[in-house]
């Protein structure tokens, strides 16, 4: 993990654009580091869109915050 994670609030972003935000910001990651989402609800069925697209091995998943307001999630890239 790196020292200083980049954070990421989707709160202030356009509905349309947050889960395009959100991979391009995964994808321009290094292996082995993170950056941690902010957003008003559960990102829960984001969760269930990268598995999808990138499989459950290729990045990890951390609650760090679990509303009612605010979530957190650290979200990493595992190395291939």
């Amino acid at each position: 993990m790196s020292d200083i994670e980049q954070e990421l609030d989707v709160r202030v972003i356009p509905p349309p654009q947050k889960h395009p935000t959100i991979f391009n910001t995964f994808n321009d990651l290094d292996e082995n580091h993170a950056f941690i989402l902010v957003n008003d609800h559960d990102p829960k069925p984001l969760r269930y869109q990268m598995a999808a697209m990138l499989g459950e091995e290729a990045f990890h998943w951390e609650y760090l915050e679990e509303g009612p307001d605010v979530w957190k999630v650290r979200i990493g890239k595992n190395a291939e």
